[in-house]
Formats: structure tokens, sequence, C-alpha cells
């Protein structure tokens, strides 16, 4: 293993992080503490408990998710496509590292940067709703089980991206719109009996079902069924780029 090549992806990865704070964690976060405003304190306070939970600090996992799967795509797409643009890939390709260790250094920097904004989220919250969390471990477990997978994700639509316009097809068009029908902002059990059969097909489902049951010991989902849905996940992102290196598939011409 290169330790020192892995190293310098990282690094340079998360210093481009600390050159963007503004776009990297600023925006996100003022944007997550307007659903706070918004869902949590106007509309929450009129609105009743949700398997004995109030309703704004119920919807704090499905937001923190709904960040943490934006964040952990976008940062690895791009961090992947930016060398593809600018052609210096072929450098990365013809260094001597292994295609696990830069997916090392690209995935492991996008999902650190994830978990970061959503550990500041997670603080942020604080400020407007009071929560707890039954079950720390598995919080942050799971915190980072999803960035990683979503980020690997995220490493797979950057090098399938041939325009900047394609990174943000799948996060706008397909992720976002699963999030919010993910039960971000309601159980699932409050649907109708054919839409609760029809949401379990929505992947994201078992990601915020886990997600709320590490804080309240609640979810929509048996947690195992949570946890195994996303190491499925994850092995398909891990095939998906082994079979990309393998190929060349947009990597070689």
């Amino acid at each position: 293993m290169n330790f020192y090549g892995v190293k310098a992806i990282y690094n340079f990865e998360m210093s481009r992080m600390r050159r963007t704070l503004m776009q990297s964690v600023l925006s996100p976060v003022i944007s997550t503490c307007l659903y706070f405003v918004v869902f949590g304190s106007a509309i929450g306070s009129r609105m009743g408990d949700i398997d004995n939970i109030a309703y704004g600090a119920y919807i704090i996992p499905g937001l923190v998710m709904l960040s943490l799967l934006m964040q952990s795509i976008s940062n690895a797409s791009f961090g992947i496509y930016m060398p593809k643009f600018s052609g210096t890939i072929y450098e990365v390709l013809s260094a001597p590292v292994s295609y696990v260790e830069v997916v090392l250094g690209y995935v492991g920097a996008a999902a650190t940067k994830s978990v970061i904004l959503g550990l500041i989220i997670l603080a942020t919250a604080r400020l407007f709703v009071d929560y707890s969390i039954l079950h720390p471990f598995w919080m942050f477990s799971f915190l980072v089980l999803t960035a990683v997978t979503f980020s690997l994700f995220g490493f797979i639509i950057g090098i399938w991206a041939d325009g900047f316009e394609k990174l943000q097809i799948v996060p706008m068009m397909i992720v976002t719109p699963l999030t919010f029908l993910g039960g971000t902002f309601y159980s699932i059990d409050m649907l109708p009996e054919i839409w609760q059969t029809i949401s379990l097909f929505n992947p994201v489902v078992y990601l915020i079902s886990g997600f709320r049951w590490a804080f309240y010991g609640v979810s929509d989902v048996h947690i195992g069924i949570s946890v195994g849905m996303t190491l499925l996940f994850l092995g398909a992102c891990m095939s998906g780029i082994w079979w990309i290196f393998k190929t060349g598939y947009r990597l070689r011409s």
C-alpha cells in the first residue's frame, strides 16, 4: 500500500474544502438551518408528536441525511471530475498508485468532509431543537457508513459525467426527490397502505429509518434491514468502481 500516494490525494482534496469554506460548509449548514426554522419551529409547533417525539426533533435525522447524501455525492463527483476535465487524471493513472489507493484518497476525503459537515449540522440543530441520541455509537457508525457509500456513488458519477451539467442530474433529479419522499418529514406509517409498500422500494427510506433509530430507538424499517440495504448498496458501488478501473471506462479515452 502506497500510503504516501493516498495521503497526497487525501490532503489535496481536503485543502479544497479549506479554500471553499463558504460553498463546502456554510452554504449547506445555512440551508439546513432554514429547514429547522421553517419546519422545526414554525410548522413543528403546530403539529403533534410522531411516535412520542416532538416533530422538530423527529425531522433532524432526515435533514442531516439529506445534507449528508448531497454533499457526499457532490464532493466525490467533483473531486474526480476536475482531474478528468483538466487532463491531470493521466498523471494520477501513470503514478505508482493502484486504483484502490486512488479511490481511498478521493473517497476518503469526500467522506471525511461529509461527516464533518453532518456533525456541524447536528451541533447547529441544538440551537433550534432539543433532541437526544439514544445510541451515539450507532449514530456515528451509520453516519460514516452512509458517507462512504454515497461518496463511492459520487465517484462513479464523476467518472460517468462528461460535463458539469451531468454532475448535478443525479443529485438534484433523483437523490433529492427520493430523500424528500423517504420519510425525512414524516413516518411512512402515516401513509396509506399502498404508498407504504411503494415507499419500501425507495432505498433512502432505509437510510433515514436506520439513522432515526440511532437517535430515538424508533424506525419505519427494522434496523437490521436498514444496515443490510446500506451494505448492499456499498457493495454495488465497489463493484462498479472495480469494473470502471478494470475496463478504463471514461478514464483512458
